[in-house]
Order: structure tokens, then sequence, then C-alpha cells
């Protein structure tokens, strides 16, 4: 297969990947912030956690769900900051994931790649 990269083109399709891969399996667990409630250990990230409080009907008392799950709906999120991070978070991780997947074409197909594109998609993985 024909490449419109140079070496340290491939070089940099192959960390973009890495990178692109690490952010968005950062994103998606629910590790950020870790401690314990109720002596039990919990987890969340900006959409899911783990081990969370819920109110038990039967004995009108809070328990803790030990099981992981995202949150009911965007508003279900606690805070607006959180929101936010998710939103801005998730921005950036798609951005990274198109512009590896370009970078991955161009190891492909020839001629995809040129100068400016290779500028433009280092400015699109900074903003990203």
């Amino acid at each position: 297969m024909a490449s419109s990269l140079t070496c340290a083109g491939v070089i940099w399709t192959l960390l973009s990947l890495l990178c692109a891969a690490a952010s968005c399996v950062g994103f998606f667990m629910p590790y950020w912030l870790l401690g314990s409630q109720m002596d039990k250990p919990v987890s969340f990230g900006t959409f899911r956690r783990c081990s969370y409080p819920v109110r038990d009907e039967e004995s009108q008392a809070t328990v803790i769900l030990e099981q992981c799950g995202r949150y009911a709906s965007f508003q279900g999120i606690p805070s607006l900051e959180w929101r936010i991070c998710t939103v801005v978070t998730g921005v950036g991780c798609g951005l990274l994931l198109l512009v590896a997947l370009t970078a991955l074409m161009g190891c492909c197909i020839s001629d995809l790649i040129s100068r400016t594109i290779g500028r433009v998609a280092g400015g699109i993985q900074f903003v990203g």
C-alpha cells in the first residue's frame, strides 16, 4: 500500500492512535475520584459511577448499590462543572479520534496527507 506519510508521520500516527485510545478509555472509566462511603469503596467519573447510594423504598434507608452505571440523564450529573467537563472531554476525545483515524488512512492511501493537512491535524490535536 502506498503511503503519503514520512517516517515521522507514521510515528505521529501511531502515537496519535495510542493517545486517542488512552484518552477515550480514561473518559469512559469511572475511576476519576476514588473514596469510601458507608465503609464501602466508591468511585466516579464524569458520567459513570460505581458503588453509589440509593434510597431503599422498603426499609426507607440509604444503601450502597455495589455496581457501576451511568447517570439516568445528562441532568443527573451532580454539578454544572461535571457536565461541562463531560462535554469538553468528550469533544476532545472525538477530535483526537478524528485526527488519529485520518492519519491512519494516510498510512494506507497515497497523497491523502499533505503538509497543510498535517499542520491542520496538529492544530486539531492541540485543541483536542
